[in-house]
């Protein structure tokens, strides 16, 4: 694996490189605001250390290559042990390395290591006195810190007191969940002010924010625990002697949050082998998360080794920061184009300026809606921070002020529909063609008619373009009214492709409602939730009588997107009649529509009930036996027919995990929580009378 490294040419450069570094350090650590994403950061202070080995009576001794945080601005508490920073390895073979000093400093491999998410914060020390929280100090430059007394109560996860009157300092990371950092924005652009460019920015100025007319939450993860200088507590005083893992334990003891509660628990590993396995399990689960990671920190769990390691000026020798690809750059915004897309909503997208992240070239990006741009106060020309995690679209997050130049121009919005020039509606953020599904017809065909909804074979993209621009369709329903001649009059369609379009078209009549309403595209459902729609009212005459409030009896259906979702099913009235007169299905098998009372309802459910009643269902791996043929989102449609909720991600709330051939972290996540695991043909018994 290639690390990338700045190629520094000469003293002048360096001496520019050092410069840059440092400010950047200092605007991370002070504000959150650095001019450099984490990754070119990284990059640039790999190229400085290069250059400082090369030259080493030319260091300069502002170099944040030997300072903890990078040389960021001191504070005015002095800590009572340094916050020193981790060195970092950016492979497996890195970390093996790594392991190999370690055992060589130890004078024997490490006996057990402790595995942990590097979570993407600011580092801070917790003050407790006989078991109350006295003071909150930042990291600083690691020998003393800024004092951020003030933000002792807005901070879940570090309680005010804890379980037990001991006199300790907690040791952790502050940060702000995805849902944390929305509502701050908000309440932040609604206060006349500029979006943050992502959740390490937010929290970093509300830690210190002091006077500000609202108010955000953050969330504290504690990472280490040590006694005070001045404690005579007998609990305190054993924590020295403690391992890393047993302290991690104590903390949850005293009611500090640490990542237990989370989907990537610490744990520990006794080889490197069971180190980088973990490590590709949290790099796995890194887009599901709630809170960012950049990383996996590993130590040596025993204090034991810990002490014998000990500890350089600026990283601890016991541990070390697997890095993990970025996720987040700065890049500049060079353009902005709006799509339709097949339900007629436009949507723009960012053009940006080529960057890669996360091992992919990122050159576009999604704006979300008009209402959103105006919020951010985005421009052409801004330097902007993209974000991709996984396989999530990239999303612009907002842009990077303190870098406008007065060169940038506002972005233009559409004053009729960019695709087919008909008036937009712009009553709601997301604004929508006046046509609807009729400006993209075929796009919304070819969705209808995809496996996963209406399963029409032998209607491809081709076939449907052929078919609107010979007037022959003009909506779903039409499709089941076509006949033989007017197939036959297609431009290459003979009597075998014909006569098997029909026959798939009769055969898509018969499928369940579930089906046909995910068909219809309903925005804010999808196959998930059309299956739960379906199944809890049974038929489309009961989905269409319901109102906001009946919807959100629905699991997953809230107060803000009910009333959408009355509103569009009213809008595609005339098209399900149509549907309806055409012969296609409108109930759902097995299903009974919702009773009129609660206690009617309590019945209706205990009547219901299935094998799967009240369990989430995970499904992994490859499925074989009476399952083989099943795809993902048929199983899924088995799971809830018989009365379970199927799920993508393994958690405490999952209840069974169907594993088949080749099931890899989701697997090993279900041991590790003690969730009961099924084979495939173990679980075709289970819900054997809800096959098909």
């Amino acid at each position: 694996m290639t690390i990338p490294v700045a190629q520094i040419e000469d003293a002048t450069a360096y001496a520019q490189a050092v410069e840059d570094a440092v400010q950047a350090a200092a605007a991370y650590y002070a504000s959150g605001g650095s001019p450099l994403d984490d990754d070119a950061y990284d990059v640039l202070v790999r190229g400085i250390a290069a250059w400082e080995a090369a030259h080493p009576d030319q260091v300069l001794p502002d170099s944040p290559t030997g300072k903890v945080a990078g040389g960021a601005a001191e504070g005015d508490v002095p800590h009572t042990v340094s916050m020193l920073s981790l060195d970092n390895v950016f492979s497996p073979e890195q970390f093996v390395a790594w392991a190999a000093s370690l055992a060589k400093r130890l004078g024997h491999d490490a006996e057990r290591f402790s595995v942990e998410p590097k979570l993407d914060g600011l580092a801070i020390a917790a003050r407790y006195t006989r078991g109350r929280l006295a003071r909150l100090i930042t990291r600083g430059d690691g020998t003393a810190g800024e004092d951020v007394s003030h933000a002792i109560g807005t901070i879940e996860g570090l309680p005010t007191e804890l379980t037990a009157p001991v006199t300790v300092e907690v040791r952790g990371e502050v940060l702000m969940t995805t849902e944390q950092f929305e509502r701050a924005n908000e309440a932040r652009v609604a206060h006349g002010g500029q979006p943050f460019a992502n959740p390490r920015n937010t929290a970093a100025g509300t830690l210190r924010a002091r006077d500000r007319a609202y108010t955000a939450t953050m969330t504290f993860f504690c990472y280490g625990l040590l006694p005070l200088a001045d404690t005579d507590d007998d609990l305190a005083a054993r924590l020295p002697d403690l391992a890393h893992s047993e302290l991690m334990a104590q903390a949850a003891e005293f009611g500090v949050n640490t990542t237990a509660t989370t989907q990537v628990p610490g744990v520990t590993a006794t080889t490197t082998d069971e180190v980088l396995a973990r490590v590709t399990e949290i790099a796995a689960l890194r887009a599901e998360l709630p809170f960012g990671i950049d990383g996996i920190v590993i130590k040596a769990d025993l204090a034991a080794d810990q002490r014998t390691a000990g500890s350089g000026t600026r990283a601890p020798r016991w541990a070390i920061a697997y890095k993990l690809p970025a996720v987040e750059k700065i890049t500049r915004l060079l353009d902005v184009e709006w799509n339709v897309g097949r339900t007629g909503i436009i949507a723009p997208r960012g053009v940006l300026e080529p960057v890669e992240i996360d091992g992919s070239t990122i050159t576009y990006a999604t704006l979300h809606n008009p209402a959103d741009i105006t919020r951010r106060d985005l421009r052409l020309g801004d330097h902007v921070m993209v974000h991709r995690a996984g396989d999530v679209i990239p999303r612009i997050e907002a842009p990077v002020a303190h870098l406008r130049t007065g060169d940038e121009q506002p972005i233009a919005f559409p004053e009729v529909c960019p695709r087919c020039g008909s008036g937009i509606d712009t009553s709601q953020e997301r604004w929508r063609c006046e046509q609807g599904r009729n400006c993209h017809l075929v796009a919304s065909l070819s969705y209808a008619a995809g496996r996963d909804q209406l399963d029409i074979e032998g209607l491809g993209g081709t076939r449907v373009v052929q078919l609107v621009e010979a007037g022959l369709v003009t909506d779903l329903a039409d499709l089941f009214t076509l006949t033989r001649d007017q197939l036959l009059s297609l431009d290459r369609m003979g009597e075998t492709s014909t006569d098997n379009l029909l026959a798939a078209l009769t055969a898509a009549k018969a499928q369940p409602l579930s089906r046909v309403l995910c068909a219809l595209g309903v925005r804010g459902t999808g196959r998930s939730m059309s299956r739960r729609i379906a199944r809890y009212f049974a038929t489309m005459d009961a989905i269409r009588a319901a109102d906001a409030e009946a919807l959100q009896r629905v699991d997953g259906i809230g107060p803000e997107k009910a009333p959408s979702i009355v509103a569009e099913l009213a809008e595609l009235g005339p098209l399900i009649d149509k549907l309806a007169a055409a012969g296609v299905n409108m109930t759902e098998p097995g299903a009974t529509p919702p009773p009129t009372t609660d206690a009617d309802e309590d019945a209706g459910e205990d009547a219901d009930a299935g094998p799967l009643a009240g369990m989430t269902v995970v499904v992994t791996g490859a499925m074989s036996g009476p399952l083989e043929k099943l795809s993902r989102n048929q199983m899924n449609e088995l799971i809830e027919r018989a009365g379970g909720r199927s799920s993508s991600s393994v958690s405490k709330k999952t209840t069974l995990v169907v594993a088949g051939a080749n099931a890899g972290s989701k697997r090993a996540k279900a041991e590790d929580l003690g969730i009961r695991l099924a084979t495939p043909d173990e679980f075709a018994a289970l819900v054997a009378d809800h096959l098909d």
